[in-house]
């Protein structure tokens, strides 16, 4: 610990570059465990969003509705729900810390699960997923904070970040394929096992521990203030504005605000958005192409997202080799390498190809002459494409705005849950008004012009992360803590000196 005077009032403490009980200085086990039951929690949400694609058949006889629109309700008003939810569990875990907003969020996830189980009627049904979906977002806007705060290594968090980016692909591939099977029994199972797994999460997660730094420091001067008898000793975030009207006007704002104000989060969250929607409206199309072209039941028809499960797993060993051979080049000197758009954007370029061969392929191939294993082994490319954006395009994010990840990360969870929301009720009149061929091909056009992201940020990435008062905040501080590492080697004073801490 480290203290300094910024007022003769005030002793400002700080963790030692080693301390024990700073997240990155954890031990391997707890660092993984963090990872671990944060991954877990991303299931249970990213399965859930899914569950509603293999009930439609089921809850349009039993709740009466006959309007197609409304059966897309279950799934669309759970992803707008991670709109909301995205906008303000990022923030609020930055202010309050990740495990009580990871709890509260989590508690008010199961209870609805439960409640969409026993729904009494429509209007409930819908009500309770919305409600499920804004607590949904929590770990999907916060995961990548908690790996920013356990793993400082760019090297070590992006590959924490590559397992959590394979569990929210995985988790929508195997909703599908739960619902379609456990419906045939009854319309409530399918909600009923994403309650049963909510439930045997729990006991991971009551053992989770705060991985936010500023947050610990806060517990950490309230205790020694105690001990010590010594209100003069604060931690740096007790120093901030923590009114009310601060965080309803600041706090609960920086996503918003980082969506429309950094470049770099803006034109990220846009071609997220517009992959995350492709994923959701497969949830609608699908039945479309192997329900009424193949004629497979809708058991077999969500068989057919696990092709986009076995990209991921493809995609992993692609995002190690281009560590190692990054490192290499590193090692070696090589002047590209060194440069931070090059750490995470070639995979994200390389991304783009497989997401539009795979929505070409799956267009014109799925004919009736033709096997359905032929368009079905599209979404191999597709996941591939999938899983190697969003872990590059986070990372990247995660790597440039560090402390303020979870923020810039719910921004583009906000956005892209709003298009998921809403595209999938075009899904449908799309597919009836151009044909499979034509309008899965118009996706690919779409996607193929948006694929042009990365590459405009290897040129102007620099450039945006210069004006950005974010990115610029952040490299200020870490200038004044190479410059308090250097007096300290230098006039040989051990690591309990006191160091300049300021706000």
């Amino acid at each position: 610990m480290r203290t300094s005077s910024l007022e003769p009032s005030k002793h400002v403490i700080s963790f030692a570059d080693d301390s024990p009980e700073e997240p990155n200085n954890w031990s391997r086990f707890w660092k993984l465990y963090s990872i671990a039951t944060s991954i877990m929690t991303v299931l249970n949400s990213t399965v859930a969003s899914s569950l509603g694609s293999g009930v439609s058949h089921q809850l349009s006889e039993h709740f009466a509705i006959t309007n197609e629109e409304e059966l897309v309700l279950p799934t669309s008003v759970y992803i707008f729900g991670y709109v909301l939810g995205s906008i303000v569990s990022g923030p609020v875990s930055e202010q309050y810390g990740r495990k009580i907003t990871m709890i509260g969020a989590f508690f008010i996830f199961t209870v609805f699960s439960i409640g969409c189980t026993f729904a009494p009627n429509w209007p409930a049904f819908i009500i309770f997923r919305f409600f499920i979906g804004c607590a949904g977002a929590c770990p999907i806007s916060v995961v990548s904070g908690i790996c920013a705060d356990v793993y400082h290594n760019p090297k070590s968090r992006g590959r924490a970040l590559a397992l959590y980016m394979v569990a929210t692909c995985w988790g929508p591939t195997l909703g599908p394929v739960f619902s379609g099977y456990l419906a045939t029994v009854s319309w409530r199972w399918p909600w009923g096992l994403g309650a049963l797994i909510a439930g045997a999460t729990w006991p991971f997660l009551l053992v989770y521990k705060e991985t936010y730094s500023p947050v610990l420091l806060r517990w950490k001067a309230a205790r020694l203030r105690k001990e010590k008898n010594d209100p003069s000793i604060v931690a740096p975030s007790e120093l901030e504005d923590n009114t009310l009207y601060h965080v309803l006007t600041v706090v609960l704002s920086r996503s918003v605000r980082m969506l429309f104000t950094e470049p770099l989060v803006f034109f990220t969250s846009l071609y997220l958005s517009l992959v995350y929607a492709l994923f959701y409206i497969f949830l609608e199309s699908y039945p479309i192409i192997y329900g009424g072209v193949y004629g497979l039941s809708p058991g077999k028809t969500g068989l057919m997202f696990i092709t986009i499960g076995i990209g991921a797993y493809i995609a992993c060993p692609m995002y190690l080799w281009w560590d190692y051979f990054l490192e290499k080049n590193q090692r070696a000197g090589k002047k590209w390498a060194l440069n931070e758009e090059y750490r995470r954007l070639p995979l994200a370029c390389a991304a783009g190809p497989f997401l539009v061969a795979s929505l070409f392929w799956s267009g014109f191939t799925a004919k009736s002459d033709i096997h359905w294993a032929v368009p079905a082994s599209s979404g191999i490319s597709f996941g591939i494409g999938y899983l190697l954006l969003f872990m590059a395009m986070l990372n990247y994010l995660v790597d440039a705005y560090r402390v303020y990840a979870a923020s810039a990360s719910a921004a583009a969870a906000g956005s892209r849950s709003l298009l998921g929301a809403v595209l999938p009720f075009a899904a449908k009149p799309m597919y009836d008004d151009l044909g499979i061929q034509w309008a899965t091909g118009t996706l690919g056009f779409i996607c193929a012009v948006i694929a042009l992201v990365p590459f405009s940020f290897i040129v102007f990435g620099p450039k945006m992360r210069a004006r950005s008062p974010f990115c610029q905040f952040l490299k200020a501080q870490d200038e004044k803590d190479q410059e308090r590492r250097e007096k300290t080697a230098l006039e040989g004073k051990d690591e309990e000196a006191p160091g300049e801490v300021e706000k």
